[in-house]
């Protein structure tokens, strides 16, 4: 990649292998300059709105673990629901299970 190639590549991936511009690594870094002063911000704010971060950080690893309960969740109602011969919205019905959940 020469100094006037302006093919879009994901930055930072970098392979030392690679024929890079300085130019291209110094739009890289200010691209993660700029992107690093958003999420600052964005931080910022969600301290301001009273979160602490470790309580976040707590949230996302429930989220997680709701996610893979759910999935393990979807998985056995398929699976019941070819033993049973019925459709997996009939068997949300029988369970008194929430579609839209």
């Amino acid at each position: 990649m020469g100094a006037t190639d302006h093919r879009q590549r994901p930055f930072p991936m970098i392979d030392e292998s690679d024929d890079i511009s300085e130019e291209l690594l110094i739009a890289d870094i200010q691209k993660l300059k700029e992107k690093e002063a958003v999420l600052d911000k964005e931080i910022a704010q969600i301290i301001a709105e009273g979160y602490r971060v470790i309580e976040l950080e707590q949230h996302i690893s429930l989220l997680h673990e709701y996610n893979d309960i759910k999935d393990v969740s979807q998985m056995l109602l398929g699976k019941l629901a070819v033993t049973r011969g019925v459709t997996t919205k009939e068997l949300y019905r029988d369970f008194d299970l929430n579609l839209n959940d």
